[in-house]
């Protein structure tokens, strides 16, 4: 089992003068489920190397058993300051693709021509495609074969507009991620705030926020062994 992570390489909060990037717990949680299932993992991201870390995240409040142990992980913190560009993955070398969130993503990945063409190509190959928390976003310019957006018509979630009003950045964000999903046609569901919620729609498998990272890689994980 091979599976692809794309992480941000965007660092700046819009006009804050604050730094953003990937939230750390959604490359944690899922690394490790997919690590202890005994997959094969590659990190990429738009710029390669040494992805921002989204300097909130690994705040004590937010700092969980599984943030510890990548920490402590020698391996994990050297392959997450050597992630490959993502200009130089293909579908063809993975069983399937997994984007953390954090802010980030919204201003690079969101509108990144690569990060689009992987997508699409992963779906092409009848590969599964799983995001969480501000990831889904990543999905508004993704298309179907046929033109109309990815999401149209398919079940989907993502980080709620009540939520992002309770971390204070609804007018810092390029674009809020629910409202996205449902102008694209998305059938968007949502869990409580801050609680875990995944939904499955075919090869597509999307989480609602950093609590969901776990059981979205899960969900991914059960998938794949089918």
């Amino acid at each position: 089992m091979k599976i692809l992570m794309v992480l941000t390489s965007h660092d700046q909060l819009g006009n804050t003068g604050r730094k953003t990037g990937f939230w750390l717990e959604e490359l944690a949680a899922p690394y490790y489920a997919f690590k202890d299932a005994g997959a094969e993992i590659t990190l990429a991201s738009p710029k390669g190397g040494n992805p921002p870390l989204d300097p909130k995240s690994n705040e004590p409040d937010f700092q969980t058993e599984q943030t510890h142990r990548f920490e402590a992980d020698a391996a994990a913190t050297a392959q997450l300051a050597a992630t490959v560009r993502l200009d130089s993955v293909s579908p063809a070398d993975f069983d399937a693709v997994f984007y953390p969130g954090g802010h980030g993503p919204l201003w690079d990945l969101a509108e990144d021509q690569h990060s689009i063409a992987l997508i699409e190509g992963f779906l092409a190959a009848n590969k599964h495609v799983a995001l969480v928390c501000h990831a889904p976003g990543v999905l508004r310019h993704v298309k179907t074969p046929e033109g109309k957006p990815l999401v149209a018509g398919r079940k989907v979630t993502g980080f709620t507009n009540s939520e992002e009003e309770a971390v204070g950045l609804t007018q810092v964000v390029p674009f809020l991620v629910e409202d996205e999903l449902v102008a694209k046609g998305g059938l968007y569901s949502k869990g409580a705030d801050w609680s875990s919620y995944v939904v499955s729609d075919g090869l597509l498998i999307t989480g609602q926020n950093p609590t969901s990272s776990a059981e979205t890689a899960q969900q991914l994980i059960k998938q794949l062994a089918r």
